[in-house]
Formats: structure tokens, C-alpha cells, sequence
């Protein structure tokens, strides 16, 4: 799981897996960006999306989670998703 929302929820928040320095650095720069909720606040941050943040940060944040999770998968599921690492 890379990601998850309450859907319903306003304003509405997304949890986001995030490697643990990145995590800290992005909540000490952004107030919308907070320890994730009811998670391991080392590995997740729970991004409120209230307009303060800007999109492509946002779309960044999503993609960096979705990264981290396939890139540990076995490889023939990363192939079977046609995941390519951004790594040189």
C-alpha cells in the first residue's frame, strides 16, 4: 500500500509513504504535512489537502510513495507493472 484516503473526508487528506529523513524534512517545511495518522509516523506523513501545497508537490509526494512501495517488490512484479526505476 502506497497510499490511502477517507475519501469523504473534508478537508480531504491522503497518507503517503515517504523515506523517514524526507518525511521530517517535508513536515518542518509544510504545516499541511503531518505524521501520518494512526501509522508509523517515521515511514508515513498525512498530506491535508487544503490549497496550501501546490500541485506538483503533491503529484511528487504521490509518486515518490508508489516508487518506494514497487521498488521493493519481487522483480517480476515490478516488470508485470512496468515499473521502471528512476535510478541511473
Amino acid at each position: 500500500m502506497f497510499a490511502l484516503s477517507r475519501l469523504a473526508g473534508r478537508p480531504l487528506q491522503i497518507s503517503l509513504k515517504c523515506e523517514p529523513l524526507l518525511a521530517e524534512q517535508l513536515r518542518a517545511a509544510h504545516p499541511s504535512v503531518r505524521p501520518g495518522y494512526h501509522l508509523n509516523k517515521r515511514h508515513w506523513n498525512t498530506v491535508v489537502l487544503d490549497g496550501t501545497l501546490s500541485p506538483q508537490l503533491v503529484k511528487d509526494m504521490i509518486e515518490d510513495s508508489y516508487d518506494l512501495v514497487v521498488s521493493r517488490l519481487p522483480a517480476a512484479r515490478r516488470r508485470a507493472l512496468g515499473w521502471r526505476s528512476k535510478a541511473p
